[in-house]
């Protein structure tokens, strides 16, 4: 690997403002990299490199701007979010040559930035799955062992990042889809609070749940990207204008977590965790008693209904967005079909995977007529009553800690065939997105018995991203260091 590559985004960004790195010598390394590890990785389903090479040029010969956070910087994005000119297909043939024709506000949030954007990442078919097995291209494998996921929806971007592709990404969380991906993979990765990023330009899963937020090595790294692409947007009207603080300057606001409460729900930390895992995560909350932090037991009584809530709002909501893909406006359509109904049928069901299709279903069926009140009524109710339940936990303590996921990184193919067993992969993640509260993964260490990154999730109270990166980048030093991959 180049000693390039290794550098984090904070290091890169400083060489490239001293002028001490050219944008080009960083672009060329990061593209020598992709070339090399991609055959194993496959991470990324586009890379423009002639485009980037072209900007690169263009940047240097106009000299470092410090005006632009970013400038220079190679990212990655996951391909659901637009990207002017760039086939934007959220991992699904239906889509397949789709190019929008504007960028999504957190694309051009990085472009105004001066970042170099150097393609797009894999992900499950329009975010649905745990393992990024599910596009409908190929399977992206895990850069610390390839016979095992990267975990999901963004386990391309979560995969480029830690494989030394890229110096940062972006990804969406839906139900965990930064954070299990972050926890896999060994990096960094937060969820903001709902209405913090703009959702404008993102190929929409389950609306009311999506959010757009940074994968990166470093817990600084990650505050820089959310400095950027936080921030309220009229073209989102979900987005809330709220101030956004100085997330990097936050880092240094602390020098110990002495006057912080940790809150350990009972729900995260009984049976069920690998040993390893469970071990990984508890040196952590010790790191954490070490620095000052008191820790106490909390309850989220409702959390054993999570999965069931999170699963008809999320096919529900997915059934309602992917119903404009219908084979008419753009992306794939059935040219044999005799009739508009024939074609309708045959577009979607050419276009959409089995997962995509099981979901639309299952969506169609709890919307239906006398079945609404019974299964999304019901739902939403309980989803009020879980962020309640977080309000009350959050009351007793400065932030939650746990878990990502019950085990390390799976085997690919593992749990494939039982798509029941897999959604509970997502056990500890999905309770934030039904809450709207922010979370985060930290690499806490490698599983004694896997050697496989183990993650610990951190849940903030709304809006409160900087408290939550201010734990995380004191953890990030006391704690047993991950590292990068040997490919």
């Amino acid at each position: 690997m180049s000693e390039l590559t290794q550098l984090t985004l904070s290091e890169v960004r400083a060489k490239l403002a001293d002028k001490s790195l050219s944008a080009r010598e960083v672009t060329e390394a990061a593209l020598a990299r992709i070339e090399a590890t991609e055959p194993k990785v496959q991470a990324l389903l586009s890379v423009q490199a002639e485009e980037a090479r072209t900007l690169a040029a263009a940047l240097d010969a106009a000299g470092p701007d410090a005006s632009k956070p970013l400038w220079g910087v190679p990212l990655v994005i996951k391909d659901v979010l637009a990207t002017k000119d760039v086939p934007t297909t959220c991992a699904s043939k239906i889509l397949e040559g789709f190019k929008p024709v504007y960028d999504a506000t957190s694309v051009a949030k990085l472009k105004e930035a001066g970042a170099i954007l150097l393609g797009k990442a894999n992900m499950d078919e329009f975010a649905m799955g745990s393992t990024t097995e599910n596009s409908a291209y190929f399977a992206t494998k895990n850069p610390w062992d390839l016979s095992r996921v990267p975990g999901g929806s963004s386990g391309g971007s979560g995969a480029c990042v830690a494989a030394g592709q890229c110096y940062g990404a972006l990804g969406t969380d839906t139900g965990g889809s930064i954070r299990l991906p972050a926890s896999f993979c060994g990096i960094v990765g937060i969820k903001p609070t709902y209405g913090r990023v703009s959702r404008f330009g993102m190929i929409a899963y389950g609306s009311s749940l999506d959010q757009i937020g940074p994968m990166t090595r470093t817990v600084e790294d990650t505050a820089r990207l959310l400095q950027i692409i936080a921030g309220h947007d009229e073209r989102d009207s979900t987005s809330v204008n709220t101030p956004v603080p100085d997330y990097v300057a936050a880092l240094s606001q602390r020098g110990d977590l002495k006057g912080l409460t940790i809150g350990l729900p009972e729900e995260y930390w009984s049976k069920g965790l690998s040993p390893e895992v469970e071990e990984t995560c508890t040196a952590a909350i010790r790191a954490a008693e070490g620095l000052g932090a008191k820790t106490v037991p909390v309850r989220l009584k409702l959390s054993e209904y999570a999965i069931a809530t999170y699963y008809i709002i999320a096919v529900a909501e997915a059934s309602s967005n992917l119903a404009r893909f219908d084979g008419v406006r753009y992306g794939h359509r059935d040219k044999t079909a005799e009739s508009l109904i024939e074609m309708y049928v045959k577009s979607r069901t050419q276009g959409f995977g089995e997962e995509v299709q099981r979901r639309i279903i299952l969506g169609t069926y709890v919307l239906s007529s006398g079945y609404y009140d019974a299964y999304y009524r019901k739902a939403a109710q309980v989803r009020r009553l879980i962020r309640q339940d977080f309000e009350t936990a959050l009351s007793q303590c400065d932030l939650i800690a746990g878990p990502v996921c019950p085990t390390t990184a799976f085997r690919v193919g593992e749990m494939s065939a039982d798509p029941l067993q897999m959604y509970l992969m997502d056990i500890f993640t999905i309770s934030t997105n039904l809450a709207g509260l922010p979370g985060m993964s930290l690499p806490v260490g490698l599983g004694r018995k896997t050697g496989m990154p183990v993650g610990l999730q951190l849940t903030g109270r709304a809006f409160d991203e900087a408290t939550m990166l201010q734990v995380a980048g004191l953890l990030e030093k006391n704690v047993s260091a991950t590292g990068m991959p040997t490919l």
